[in-house]
């Protein structure tokens, strides 16, 4: 695992990073073929301490880059970019009662959904994993000037 400036950056995994504060959740693909997706550490600490993680239900159709649920600070409330299409077939339920997950363990207990991709194959180029997915992460923690 990568670490920049503290922030922890999980080489296997896929991001969707299209661009400056965009994007920030990881994919990993799990055995059964589905893929299990979470906000990436450097875009929780972007967000801020959560309040709240609303997700669309399970059975919602989502597509790559499009929102799957949101979240909300004290003072903002922003959308969360899936990195696949597909439908949602899970929602962790320990996320969405007690969100600080998502800030304290990104990559684990506070994942937020599973999705059945429906384009894995093709949309599998548009994201981001190794040395291009930690150079990506690089030079956002250096923009916004974060440390955590």
């Amino acid at each position: 695992m990568a670490v920049i400036e503290g922030f922890n950056i999980p080489e296997e995994l896929f991001y969707w990073l299209p661009g400056p504060r965009k994007g920030h959740t990881w994919a990993q693909i799990l055995p059964d073929g589905r893929v299990k997706v979470g906000l990436d550490d450097v875009g929780q600490a972007m967000a801020g301490k959560l309040i709240f993680f609303r997700p669309k239900p399970k059975g919602t159709a989502v597509e790559q880059g499009k929102p799957f649920g949101t979240i909300e600070t004290a003072k903002w409330v922003g959308p969360l970019e899936s990195p696949v299409s597909g439908t949602i077939a899970e929602i962790n339920d320990a996320a969405r009662k007690k969100p600080s997950l998502i800030n304290s363990d990104p990559y684990g207990e506070g994942w937020l959904v599973i999705i059945q991709p429906n384009k894995l194959e093709e949309e599998k180029q548009k994201l981001l994993t190794g040395s291009a997915a930690v150079e990506a992460e690089k030079q956002e923690i250096e923009r916004e000037k974060l440390k955590k």
